[in-house]
């Protein structure tokens, strides 16, 4: 019974993952269906609701404030900033439901296989790790994928900020020259300029939505290319020259990432030597000298 209710867990994680991950699909689906039958009134009866509406998402809501309660110090806002950092488009709620139905179906797994190798403090011990490792798996998974997407927009700046420089110089706008990069570059530097686009479009300050950007983004680059915007905006300084000595302070910040990642990779290459090829040189070196070793020892 706890193994099916472990892989029910783990099914409803995996269901919930889906159908969140494929949520903006089915709501361009549904607001062109809701046009299309615009004007037309339509009498049903009962709760004609899908099983989503009705059972999916109250479950997940209730599982993401059991794992707020859990951790206090977790707010929404922060594992909403986290998501978009990883560049990742579910909501924090499903994010948390998530996190709670994997803890849990490793709970539960770790009761039931911990159960039937071998006694209670074996299942308890496995259970425990199991349900840590499903606390933390999806932590960790975000994480990754954050500090990957900011390695990417680091190495992505320097060009961008040279083409932003040339299209200032050459007499476009600011808002003109960060459509130019939105259309010469792909990336998720050019994903941030153009929802930085759209929330200007739409409204929002410059200095505003460049802190935000900043915000979701937290590269120290990208931090000192809008204080530099901020304050020339704010001075009336000429863009065109900041840009160029943000892109050259740029360019050198990643070069000095470079050289001190190719600085630790003999330190990183030096553990797996030891553990995985040493021992290996060691047989077959010195194999053959103690076996010769062996033989005139025992004649």
């Amino acid at each position: 019974m706890l193994l099916v209710l472990a892989l029910g867990c783990l099914a409803g994680a995996g269901f919930l993952l889906a159908e969140f991950a494929t949520q903006p699909a089915r709501l361009r689906k549904s607001s062109v269906a809701r046009a299309s039958t615009y004007g037309k009134t339509v009498l049903r009866r009962g709760d004609t609701r899908s099983f989503r509406d009705r059972a999916v998402l109250p479950f997940a809501v209730r599982v993401a404030q059991a794992v707020l309660r859990l951790s206090p110090k977790t707010t929404v806002e922060a594992v909403t900033l986290k998501l978009l950092s990883a560049g990742l488009s579910i909501s924090a709620t499903a994010f948390l439901a998530i996190k709670g139905s994997s803890a849990a179906g490793g709970l539960l797994l770790g009761l039931v296989f911990g159960g039937s190798v071998g006694g209670v403090g074996a299942a308890a011990f496995l259970a425990l790790i199991l349900a840590a490792l499903g606390w933390i798996a999806p932590e960790f998974i975000v994480s990754s994928r954050g500090r990957a997407r900011r390695d990417t927009i680091r190495a992505a700046l320097p060009d961008a900020l040279d083409l932003l420089a040339v299209s200032v110089e050459a007499g476009l706008g600011f808002d003109a020259s960060i459509t130019k990069i939105t259309e010469h570059m792909h990336g998720p530097l050019t994903n941030e300029f153009a929802l930085m686009l759209g929330e200007m479009r739409v409204g929002e300050g410059r200095a505003d939505a460049l802190k935000k950007m900043d915000q979701r983004v937290g590269a120290p680059e990208l931090s000192s290319f809008v204080r530099a915007i901020i304050q020339a905006d704010q001075l009336g300084i000429s863009l065109g020259r900041i840009l160029r000595v943000q892109a050259t302070d740029s360019r050198l910040r990643r070069q000095a990432a470079a050289e001190e990642r190719a600085m630790k990779a003999p330190i990183k290459m030096l553990f797996p030597t030891v553990i995985f090829i040493f021992p290996s040189m060691f047989i077959v070196i010195l194999g053959p000298a103690l076996l010769n070793f062996l033989t005139i020892f025992k004649s």
